[in-house]
């Protein structure tokens, strides 16, 4: 027969943790929430880390390239969605680390004979408003000008005029030469009051912009994520069916990190996607796979190579997996048990392997329990699909906005390949919902709200990192009676009797 778990799996509502003790250190100011997102050998750092231990899923109605930049500046990773084409996938990666760099090579350029309706349509492409004039209108060309809103008025112009009869031209500008370091940059921005400044060579060919925007960026977002040629980290998800294409358009793009995208893991297709992995770029390229639930998927991923694993099956908010298939674990007891495996891993090679609690997150206080159970970081959907910044429409449904939010393994996705296991290349039935989520606003201000209830959680067990969460708490199982007790009860609330 059948090998039978003697204990049940649990979920995280079913578990609370216990306050320890507190000293005056123990404030949330003083709370580091930085973790590895790759795996490192005992003595060493890994080779990326994030601020905050939350990345967003690779979902098609979740993480884009806009998505992207807002976690990054926010200290996390986004990973963007693999159920799309190769190019379309890597050209939001190549857009996500252009956003930010320091040094911008200038994505807006026109050629002195374009016209204003050229400008306002390359403006509309790009959402950038300052646009360079070149001799040849490429982004290397011999400088001639430069175009902002400042320089125009739609409303008493045709659109017929060439740029070169309202640019602000080279000799009104101030310029650096290819030698100005980004400090030095900034300081002349500083010093001129400007919001752009043009890098040249020696011929007088652009070589990049540096932008006022950018330093105010990193002012307002002291945590953001950045490589180091000063751009934002993204990731990436690849699937085990076009991987040998798809993966080396992704590194070119720039991608920091990738990610099989798979609902279980424990595969030999994922196998021999980090074989390929390795044996065509070595350690240079990092890449997670996933997901599994026990302590053999872990050892499987990491002996074969895997920089993270993904720990959870059917626990997202739009995944039916478990409902379909009889497929899963409770996300609690599965991150508990993989935590353990990847510590004795740990002890027995000397390889510290990540893992990412993927799922089951319902609360902002599930965020600290899975950090004290084990995970190092969270990938989270139905979270950021809230907010503004995912791709999603924002819709009105019954008289309240919503966004919308569709899982993976449903019919609208058509994401086949996440849950194929070498059949026919369709859908055979469906694993996810197609849906809706409350709007919530900005992904800033809501995260700001969660990670301020983790840190103050966090001091509450006396811990002022997610190592020392791990090794400091408690924590219980509860009844059902002390789930009830644990909200507002016996008490009549005044926003109900307001609203009748």
């Amino acid at each position: 027969m059948a090998y039978i778990y003697k204990e049940p799996s649990r979920t995280f509502s079913e578990y609370l943790l216990v306050p320890g003790y507190s000293s005056v250190e123990c404030s949330p100011a003083n709370v580091s929430l930085q973790c590895p997102l790759v795996k490192f050998e005992r003595g060493e750092e890994a080779a990326i880390k994030m601020n905050i231990p939350l990345t967003s899923a690779i979902m098609q109605s979740v993480s884009d390239d806009k998505m992207a930049v807002a976690l990054a500046k926010e200290g996390g990773v986004s990973f963007i969605y693999c159920s799309q084409s190769i190019e379309e996938q890597a050209l939001m990666v190549a857009r996500v680390k252009s956003y930010k760099a320091g040094f911008v090579t200038s994505d807006s350029n026109a050629a002195p004979t374009s016209t204003l309706r050229d400008v306002l349509e390359l403006k509309e492409k790009t959402g950038h408003s300052t646009v360079a004039v070149t001799s040849d209108g490429s982004p290397t060309g011999k400088l001639l000008g430069l175009i902002t809103s400042r320089d125009y008025r739609v409303s008493r112009m045709s659109g017929d005029e060439s740029v070169a009869t309202f640019m602000t031209p080279l000799e009104k500008l101030v310029t650096a030469p290819a030698s100005t370091t980004l400090s030095e940059a900034n300081d002349i921005i500083w010093d001129n009051k400007l919001n752009t400044l043009p890098i040249l060579d020696d011929t007088g060919r652009l070589l990049y912009m540096v932008f006022r925007k950018d330093y105010d960026s990193h002012k307002e977002n002291p945590t953001e994520l950045l490589d180091a040629q000063k751009k934002y980290v993204v990731g990436a998800g690849v699937n085990t069916r076009d991987y040998a294409e798809r993966i080396p358009a992704l590194v070119e793009a720039g991608a920091d990190v990738l990610c099989i995208d798979s609902s279980e893991g424990y595969t030999e297709w994922q196998k021999l996607v980090l074989a390929w992995v390795r044996d065509t770029y070595g350690d240079t390229v990092k890449i997670g796979a996933g997901n599994v639930v026990d302590a053999e998927g872990f050892r499987f991923l990491a002996d074969c190579g895997a920089d993270f694993v993904k720990v959870g099956i059917g626990g997202g908010s739009i995944c039916i997996t478990r409902e379909q298939k009889g497929i899963g674990r409770g996300q609690a007891t599965a991150v508990i048990e993989v935590a353990k495996a990847r510590d004795e891993y740990y002890e027995q090679t000397g390889v510290y392997v990540p893992i990412c609690s993927d799922g089951g997150i319902v609360h902002d206080y599930h965020f600290a329990l899975a950090l004290a159970m084990g995970a190092d970081f969270l990938m989270l959907g139905r979270y950021f699909a809230r907010f503004d910044e995912s791709p999603s429409n924002r819709v009105s449904v019954g008289g309240a906005y919503m966004k919308e939010y569709w899982g993976e393994g449903s019919a609208r996705a058509r994401n086949w390949q996440r849950y194929d296991l070498g059949g026919a290349g369709k859908l055979t039935f469906e694993e996810g919902v197609d849906s809706y989520v409350p709007y919530a606003g900005s992904l800033k201000d809501n995260l700001e709200l969660t990670l301020g209830k983790v840190r103050s959680t966090m001091c509450n067990c006396g811990a002022i990192t997610v190592p020392e969460l791990q090794k400091k708490a408690r924590i219980t199982l509860v009844s059902s009676t002390s789930i009830v007790e644990g909200g507002a009860h016996d008490v009549v609330l005044k926003e109900n009797t307001l609203n009748k």
